[in-house]
């Protein structure tokens, strides 16, 4: 009786004792929870200066392209500027010459030239080392001036078939080199560059030495450029320079070269 008197007592002293286990155990599990969420707010916390520091920095970084993009625009409006006021010069000085289009006449924008049609007067041809050339006059002469007077009026499309006509009549004459290089202006005011190339090639090649051999290779140079072959054009505007240091034609194809390099950076 006795014995299972204990017995009884030790099995109580045992249920009693599991529910304080389990509280206890519950307990932790509440601290561990409660840790967990402090941990998660404090990463929370972190987060949202991370983020803040960042929305910070944006809208630092957009101010500072803002900054950035209107200092670029202002680049190319000054240089546009620039290349505008240069290109004016150019054509103030390269076609200071040139005669007025009649009302008739569509008007065109070809690339500026130096000459690009006939001055008022122009004095009688010459070929250095060929003095005995000059001698020609007559016919061959009145033939010219016709032409010429076409040009100077701005009658483009009448001079150039009258120098055409010429050409004709005197293939070799002593005004050959002036009717070849003022056919191919001719070419050229109106915006003709295959035509107007092909006369300045020719006169260079054969009349290496002429007074217009010069003018023709500028004008040469000018032509590839209005057939939009900019490489060639950049070549033989150097050859000017190489070729005439000094001179009119080579300070006109050094603005030139400039203008194109200006034009090429702002695009």
């Amino acid at each position: 009786m006795k014995r299972l008197l204990i017995g009884t007592i030790i099995a109580a002293a045992l249920v009693a004792a599991a529910p304080a286990h389990a509280q206890r155990q519950s307990l932790a599990d509440r601290v561990a929870a409660l840790e967990t969420q402090a941990a998660n707010n404090r990463g929370n916390t972190d987060l949202l200066n991370q983020m803040t520091q960042l929305r910070t920095e944006l809208q630092q970084m957009r101010a500072l392209v803002e900054q950035l993009q209107n200092e670029n625009e202002q680049l190319k409006q000054t240089a546009k500027d620039q290349y505008l006021d240069l290109d004016g010069r150019l054509n103030r000085i390269e076609g200071g010459a040139a005669p007025a289009v009649p009302a008739t006449t569509p008007p065109v924008t070809p690339p500026p030239a130096t000459g690009a049609a006939a001055p008022a007067a122009e004095r009688a041809p010459s070929v250095h080392g060929d003095v005995g050339a000059m001698a020609q006059s007559g016919d061959e002469r009145a033939a010219y001036n016709v032409a010429f007077d076409a040009l100077k009026g701005g009658n483009y499309a009448d001079a150039a078939q009258l120098f055409l006509s010429f050409l004709e009549l005197y293939p070799n004459g002593a005004y050959t080199p002036n009717a070849l290089y003022w056919l191919g202006e001719s070419y050229y005011v109106t915006q003709n560059y295959q035509l107007a190339a092909q006369q300045f090639r020719t006169l260079l090649e054969r009349y290496p030495t002429h007074d217009k051999a010069s003018g023709s290779l500028l004008k040469l140079g000018l032509s590839e450029y209005g057939l939009g072959k900019v490489d060639e054009a950049e070549r033989t505007l150097n050859d000017v320079i190489t070729r005439y240091p000094g001179s009119d034609v080579a300070r006109t194809a050094d603005d030139r070269l400039k203008s194109m390099q200006l034009g090429r950076s702002i695009r």
